[in-house]
């Protein structure tokens, strides 16, 4: 969650447009009910979702070993009593998690390069082609999946300031970028719906601020989580606000999740920014709270 934005008016323009979108699809989903003790789970999504913890972090990561990341779903499958399937890629967007050889932001490829994540270390699951595709094979072997959930959309903003001229500041960029992700949203979700038949419960996460205390930070990052909110409910999907969840921690620090202990501390005593496990285990109880069934205490 770099810069989604830098002017105020850019937010206005693409809030319009989000406003305007129209739902694609209505879904029902039933919520789980009881400890969910047979089912199982399936999480999508970025380095988020992976939990990708960056080299200059003391301890350094293991990047050899996927499982010795640990991040959010693996927190919510234990408060669910299920066995969880993390699809998630660092670097993952809303394109490449659709389209084979898709511009990405660091999962296949990177920016002016044919090599990320995926072409040198190990995922949490093993898998050939796209993260969708993934997710269909997987949702038709495992019918009793009880929960499905995705955390996806801030890589294309990334990959917008990357690789434009304007760093994707200017109106026409931010609403190219709008409509892109809520059309592969759309697009993941029928799937998901369509191809899959999951009438389970899909919870979308949204994201967090960098910084409470500025304004336009935040605005940023509530545009993009407008856009998956309005993505998701069409199709019965619930929100979990991972806003709302470091907010009021940040703001006891002085609107900063870093001061707050929720994103990974650096050895120069700033953070990066992907969540701490404090900040994992926010974001966990988000989806809980949406879900119904809360982490036994």
């Amino acid at each position: 969650m770099r810069s989604l934005i830098r002017r105020t008016a850019v937010v206005t323009t693409a809030a319009a447009v989000v406003a305007g979108l129209t739902p694609a699809l209505s879904a029902s989903a039933k919520p789980l009910t009881g400890s969910a003790k047979n089912g199982t789970y399936l999480a999508l999504g970025d380095s988020v979702a992976f939990g990708y913890v960056p080299s200059e972090a003391v301890p350094a990561p293991n990047y050899r070993s996927a499982h010795s990341f640990v991040s959010y779903p693996e927190d919510v499958a234990r408060a669910l009593h299920v066995r969880v399937w993390n699809a998630a890629c660092p670097g993952e967007t809303t394109a490449s998690m659709l389209k084979p050889a898709a511009p990405s932001n660091g999962c296949e490829n990177s920016p002016g390069s044919p090599v990320g994540y995926r072409t040198q270390f190990p995922l949490h699951v093993q898998y050939q082609g796209t993260q969708m595709a993934y997710a269909l094979k997987y949702l038709a072997a495992h019918r009793h999946t009880k929960l499905v959930t995705i955390n996806i959309g801030a890589n294309d903003a990334f990959l917008c300031q990357e690789t434009t001229a304007d760093h994707c500041t200017s109106p026409a960029e931010l609403v190219a970028l709008v409509n892109k992700i809520q059309a592969n949203l759309t697009a993941i979700y029928t799937q998901i719906r369509n191809v899959a038949h999951y009438r389970g419960l899909l919870v979308a996460l949204t994201y967090y601020s960098l910084d409470y205390s500025d304004p336009v930070q935040s605005a940023q990052s509530r545009l993009l989580d407008a856009v998956i909110a309005n993505a998701t409910k069409p199709f019965g999907g619930k929100v979990a606000d991972g806003f709302a969840a470091f907010k009021g921690p940040s703001e006891a620090s002085g609107g900063s999740p870093c001061a707050a202990g929720l994103l990974i501390k650096l050895p120069d005593g700033t953070c990066n920014i992907h969540p701490s496990r404090a900040g994992h285990l926010l974001l966990a109880r988000a989806i809980e709270k949406v879900v119904g069934t809360l982490a036994p205490k």
